[in-house]
């Protein structure tokens, strides 16, 4: 990946990392003028949070995996294996126990998404050229705690008035010793970090800055400042799931501007319809999936999916299906944003 400052340009960069962070606090703030109630989740929270955005970016990577031709081919067994085997264990999980099965669920949810801002730190410095060893751990160590401090605080204030999928999937017995502990060793690395990066010659790595500062004001102010499901949802997924959308966006267009088996494919021609028909789309299957969600599970949202029925019996085999998506998502990441096992990677985001 060539030297430079930005992933995809600054205003776009800016955009995309540092305004959903900004809008996320901004809501937190404005909470009581909102009409948030006691910390929950307004519908119009959950609609733009958690459906337009959450439920929206795991959809969106079926654009550069199960419709680019090259990928497909690349990865044939792989892409088929991945979602019969998440169902099957899925299956096994909830035959066990429901929380179970949300436990294990959360867990790989929690790690992937400390490792999707790991991720794009070490993105961001590939981009700027840094190559040195001592900055690579130190920028990991720093977004790993930035991250891990407020899960290890959040698991040792057990129970909480907000959760990852359901009440309890987080294990408790946490001593609050291991949250203190971890705390100032997060503030440790902070400093190091300030004080390298003040001392450092050279280009400004302005990105990776503002993804350290952006991840940890959202990650401590949604888990640890505030114990409100509103605060965390807003703050969790926005700068989450809006980048995320923006890669794939620039990825799936550089891979149709450098590949041209990539162009033919179903989603390069998806994308080419622009970015309202790629978000449009994205919004409508996610309406779907969490209409048989609702329907079927939660019976939480009768006003938006309409009444559902009583699947109780087919909940051992249906949820973990339901669930197939967002684990699909988490396992495939894991291959397409390494350069390591995608070598098309650096050429289509532009170096």
């Amino acid at each position: 990946m060539k030297a430079g400052r930005w992933l995809f340009g600054a205003p776009l960069d800016l955009a995309v990392f540092v305004g959903p962070a900004l809008l996320a606090l901004l809501l937190v703030a404005m909470a009581p003028l909102l009409g948030v109630s006691e910390g929950e989740t307004p519908e119009w929270g959950w609609i733009v949070a958690v459906l337009f955005v959450d439920v929206a970016h795991v959809w969106s990577t079926i654009a550069v995996t199960y419709l680019d031709p090259v990928e497909l081919a690349r990865r044939r067994i792989v892409f088929a294996i991945v979602p019969v085997a998440g169902w099957m264990i899925g299956v096994t999980l909830y035959a066990a126990g429901p929380l179970v099965f949300w436990r294990a669920l959360a867990y790989l949810a929690v790690f992937h998404f400390v490792r999707q801002q790991f991720g794009w730190v070490m993105l961001y410095r590939a981009r700027c050229g840094e190559r040195d060893r001592l900055g690579r751990w130190l920028d990991g160590a720093l977004i790993y705690a930035t991250t891990l401090y407020p899960l290890i605080a959040w698991h040792a204030r057990l129970p909480r008035r907000f959760w990852w999928f359901v009440p309890g999937d987080f294990a408790p017995g946490v001593p609050a010793v291991c949250a203190a502990v971890a705390g100032w060793i997060y503030v440790a690395l902070a400093v190091v970090y300030v004080a390298r990066a003040v001392r450092r010659r050279g280009p400004v790595n302005w990105g990776k800055h503002l993804v350290m500062a952006t991840t940890a004001a959202c990650w401590y102010v949604g888990i640890v400042a505030l114990d409100s499901d509103f605060a965390f949802t807003i703050t969790n997924v926005l700068i989450h799931g809006v980048p995320y959308l923006a890669l794939i966006w620039m990825y799936g267009r550089g891979l149709a501007a450098t590949d041209v088996q990539s162009r033919g494919g179903v989603g390069a021609r998806w994308l080419a319809h622009g970015v309202l028909v790629f978000l449009a789309t994205l919004w409508a299957i996610a309406f779907v999936e969490e209409l048989i969600w609702d329907r079927a599970v939660w019976h939480d949202r009768a006003w938006l999916f309409g009444a559902g029925g009583d699947w109780q019996g087919w909940h051992v085999v249906l949820v973990p299906l339901l669930a197939v998506p967002q684990l699909t998502h988490y396992v495939l990441d894991g291959f397409l944003w390494r350069r390591a096992y995608n070598p098309r990677l650096g050429a289509a985001l532009g170096g």
